[in-house]
């Protein structure tokens, strides 16, 4: 028997049959592609066996095409959710983080907001004394805050708190304790911009938000820092 035809019969075996024709090889000193083609042979019956191998042909001929359909779907259910994630060309885009030096101690609030027509307000500087979690919420809110001062729409904000994203998108009933008073400020800023939506991301995707919030850290004491509002042509 040639590898062709071997291949044929080994496509059409199911697994326990694979199996059998091993062990039928091993016991009658057969190799693999006649101990299979006894296998098969037997498992046809009267039908023959050009009748099972053209039926389990179409058998797997159906199973594949099911697996390419699912396939498909899949890809195309991930083609949707990928779109759906992407800001339309008109809305804006913010980021968000907080530091403090050591925690609780001095915060520092970095953030970044950029318009659809290159529009990039820039924020850090200095914000009291706290813990982590009051100066990723402190930053959010001086974003919140530009966003209205700019008349941003549209507006999908990333942070990296898992803290403060999560305690935003529950809601009250569902929010962490001690972190009310903030919580209400956001809610009560995201609901005047309208259609505000607040993701989380990894550290490593809010690298500008971190840099200007370590940026406040680093300020001298006195020096508390600004918003800059640049352009889209990039000028202060």
């Amino acid at each position: 028997m040639n590898n062709p035809e071997f291949e044929m019969l080994a496509t059409a075996a199911y697994k326990g049959e694979r199996v059998a024709a091993r062990r039928l090889a091993v016991r009658d000193q057969l190799s693999e592609a006649q101990a299979l083609l006894q296998v098969l042979t037997l498992a046809a019956g009267a039908l023959g066996l050009a009748r099972l191998l053209a039926e389990r042909e179409q058998l797997r001929q159906r199973d594949e095409e099911r697996r390419l359909a699912r396939q498909a779907a899949a890809a195309h259910k991930l083609a949707l959710r990928k779109a759906s994630l992407q800001p339309l060309a008109t809305a804006w885009r913010g980021w968000f983080d907080g530091s403090a030096h050591p925690n609780p101690g001095q915060i520092g609030i970095g953030a970044l907001l950029c318009g659809p027509d290159g529009q990039r307000v820039e924020i850090s500087r200095r914000a009291g004394h706290g813990s982590s979690s009051d100066a990723e919420y402190l930053a959010l809110t001086a974003l919140l805050e530009a966003a209205g001062s700019t008349g941003a729409t549209e507006l999908t904000v990333y942070g990296d708190s898992q803290v403060v994203v999560n305690d935003v998108n529950l809601g009250a009933a569902r929010g962490a304790k001690g972190l009310e008073e903030h919580r209400a400020r956001v809610v009560s800023l995201m609901a005047a911009l309208g259609g505000v939506q607040l993701r989380w991301v990894p550290r490593h995707r809010n690298g500008e938000a971190d840099r200007l919030s370590q940026q406040a850290i680093q300020r001298p004491p006195g020096d508390e820092g600004a918003v800059a509002q640049l352009s889209a042509a990039g000028d202060l």
